[in-house]
Order: C-alpha cells, then structure tokens, then sequence
C-alpha cells in the first residue's frame, strides 16, 4: 500500500510469490519461479527479458490468461484467480499480433468492441470517434484492417485495448517491426493518453530505448526470477557505470595509463585493445579529467578521450553476462 499524508491508494497491481510451471513429457519446467512485483497506480512499468524468461508468462497469468501454479496476484484490488471478469474488465491488453480482423473496417471494429465490453451503441459510436481523432486514424474509418500500413494497424491496436477506458494497459512488443519515425508517433499518441487518463501501463519491449526513456522503473526478469527492480537511471549508476576510452601514442603507454587507471577507487574494469584504455567508473565527469591529469604528469600523450553514458543493454550484459538484444535475436 502507498500512503501519501491520511490518504492509503492501492497499488494496481500485486504479486505476491507466483510460480508457473509446465509438464513437458515426464520433465517439470519451471517457467517462473516466485515473482514479488508492485505496480503504483499511474505508474509506466517495463518489464525487460529475453526470450523464455518467464516475463511473457508472468504477464499471462496477471491478464487471466493462464492461471497460476501457486501465489497470487492482485488487479485494481481484484483477485486473478477468484474474480477473473473483473479483472478482464479492468485492463487493456495489447499482444504482439493485430487485434483488428483483416476484413473489417476500421470505425466498425472499434463500435463493435466498445459494445462487447458493455457499452451503448451510442457510447461505442462516440468512443471510436473520439479513439480515431486522438491515434490519428482520421479519414480511415471505412477502410478494412488490411489496407493499413504496419504503424496505422499498431495505432488500431492501440485503439482497441483502451475503448473501454480501462485503468490499466498492457503492451507486448507494441512496437515491434515498425519504422523509428512510426515508433516515435506511436509513443507520441501513448504519452498523450496516458497524461489525459492516468492510466498505470505495463510495457514489454527489446528496443530499450523505449524503456529508457519512457518508463518510471524497470524490471528485468531472467530463469523466471526478478533481477533487478529500479529506476533506469538508477540500474545504470549502480550496474553499469560510466565508459571512458582514451588513446595513446605507443603501446607501453596504453599499457601504464592502464595501470594508473586500476590505481583509481572508482574504477571498475580496465581493458587495453593497442593503443585504447577502455575503462569503466562510477563517474566519468569526475574521473576523466583525473586520468589526464595523471597522464600528463607521467608524460604520456592522450591523443582521444571519450566519456559515455551507460545503456540499458549494458545494464542487461551485467546482470547476466548476455546482451538483451543479442538474446532477442536468438
């Protein structure tokens, strides 16, 4: 529970120690493992993994579509396993392939959804005008689903999985295959909403620059166990740490400035590759002029130096020795 002052809001989302595990012959496969997750209301939530880390499980048995092992999960104060239409009606879900059917048109396919959720027809006409002006879709409402373009059908999609308004959203890969300008409008139209409506989403996704730049935390998944749970910002001080790569003019050089760099509390890796002394520190603002000061008190040259900002992927590589998008790939 969040308390701010007297006033106690529930999060949207509680998990409390959920397992999935699978029969596959006369093997057990545990899919996850005892998951502990809390998700503020409003808050935008990455959930980072690879292929087969239990994160698209996870979020299955949130959604009700597969029930739980053991532990238990909580939606908007709902539980998943005993009030599983309630939970449904809660949330938006947006999967990895397209929601609307090929042959049908756009406005059609937004009216028709908005009334399997409950809604009068009046109400749904209404929503899936105002969903096509605010997603952009203005001037396709009588064209079919298979006419779009693969950013027009994803914004579609969108479209779909918050008729009802729901308080809160999931988005599987919402991005995937499209073009940087298409991903760029889609986050566009989803910070838009999401500032309107306040609505807590839950975003998986391999391009981590989504979620570097869009999420308030980050959660990596992997073997079906959480790794790690933090800002991304924070993931990075405390992971990855700062780059630096200086050039020299000879080998012996490299290979003493590499020594005076191990020398530095703050230094957390040295490499040499030739002439570059790569190395990482927990601040490279402060280290780096540092460096060359040493550096030149030893009359060594320093012919480069660049500083950078660690990734996500990087954050990734050192929890688990493996690159995010490397494990996508695969």
């Amino acid at each position: 529970m969040m308390t701010t002052g007297t006033i106690t809001t529930a999060p949207a989302i509680e998990v409390a120690a959920l397992t999935k595990t699978f029969k596959q012959g006369k093997n057990t496969v545990e899919a996850v493992k005892g998951i502990d997750l809390t998700v503020a209301k409003g808050e935008l939530l990455a959930l980072l993994g690879p292929n087969g880390a239990g994160k698209s499980t996870t979020l299955r048995m949130i959604t009700t579509l597969l029930r739980p092992t053991s532990g238990s999960a909580w939606l908007e104060g709902h539980n998943i396993a005993d009030e599983p239409d309630a939970v449904r009606r809660q949330i938006g879900y947006v999967g990895q392939g397209n929601g609307g059917g090929n042959n049908q048109r756009v406005r059609e396919e937004l009216v028709t959804q908005g009334l399997c959720y409950g809604l009068k027809r009046s109400e749904s006409a209404s929503r899936a005008d105002e969903l096509i002006a605010a997603l952009d879709l203005t001037g396709m409402e009588n064209r079919k689903v298979s006419t779009l373009s693969g950013g027009q059908r994803r914004r579609l999609d969108i479209a779909l999985g918050i008729v009802h308004r729901p308080p809160v959203i999931f988005l599987d890969e919402p991005t995937t295959g499209m073009d940087p300008q298409s991903r760029a409008n889609l986050w566009t139209h989803i910070s838009r909403l999401r500032a309107e409506t306040g609505a807590t989403i839950v975003l998986t996704t391999h391009y981590l620059d989504e979620a570097d730049a869009m999420a308030e935390r980050v959660v990596v998944i992997d073997k079906g166990t959480v790794i790690a749970d933090d800002s991304a910002a924070a993931l990075k001080d405390k992971l990855a740490g700062d780059r630096i790569d200086l050039t020299v003019e000879r080998a012996a050089d490299a290979d003493e400035l590499a020594r005076l760099a191990t020398g530095f509390a703050q230094t957390r890796d040295v490499t040499v590759d030739a002439l570059t002394v790569g190395l990482q520190v927990e601040r490279a603002d402060v280290m780096l002029p540092r460096l060359i000061a040493a550096a030149t008190e030893r009359a060594i040259t320093i012919r480069t130096a660049q500083a950078s900002r660690p990734t996500l992927d990087d954050v990734f590589l050192s929890l688990t020795g493996r690159s995010l998008r490397e494990s996508a790939a695969a």
